[in-house]
């Protein structure tokens, strides 16, 4: 097997770690919309799987309406182009935690889009309340920004 055979099926296995990633989310988000009447505990005093409503952005920052879906959109479409345009230049740091955002963000977009809200459904009862597809976006965001403060020092050596 060639250089380019490999990095062909560790792409695909990428894509279908993050396909998973995303239906699960979509899973989640429909237990939590259709079948959860009263919260219940997942981790004591910790973390309860609760379904509330987010007209918001992430962490309930008051931004929301018609604007913040053109907003998103736009970023998914901009991040998309970006990852089309230099899919062979970009670091597999880059390529997941950008392919990541984009799912996470996607996720959300349906549920703005079909529900006019997006389903929250993680309460970490000491801080918010959130869903797999915010987790993605937040810790892809928080890798990608790291791995590029590192970056310059790392090729500098």
């Amino acid at each position: 097997m060639n250089n380019n055979q490999i990095k062909s099926i560790k792409n695909i296995v990428r894509l279908i770690v993050l396909a998973i990633f995303f239906l699960i989310d979509r899973y989640l988000k429909y237990l939590a919309l259709n079948y959860s009447n009263k919260p219940f505990t997942l981790i004591k005093g910790l973390l309860s799987f609760n379904f509330i409503p987010n007209y918001q952005i992430a962490f309930s920052l008051p931004f929301s309406g018609s604007w913040l879906n053109i907003i998103i959109i736009i970023i998914i479409a901009t991040i998309g182009y970006y990852l089309l345009s230099n899919r062979k230049k970009l670091r597999p740091v880059e390529l997941i935690s950008l392919s990541t955002i984009i799912m996470g963000a996607t996720s959300n977009l349906i549920d703005r889009l079909t529900y006019g809200f997006v389903i929250d459904y993680l309460d970490l009862n000491w801080f918010t309340i959130f869903n797999l597809a915010d987790a993605m976006i937040s810790i892809s965001t928080l890798i990608l920004f790291i791995y590029l403060i590192k970056l310059p020092k790392k090729n500098s050596k």
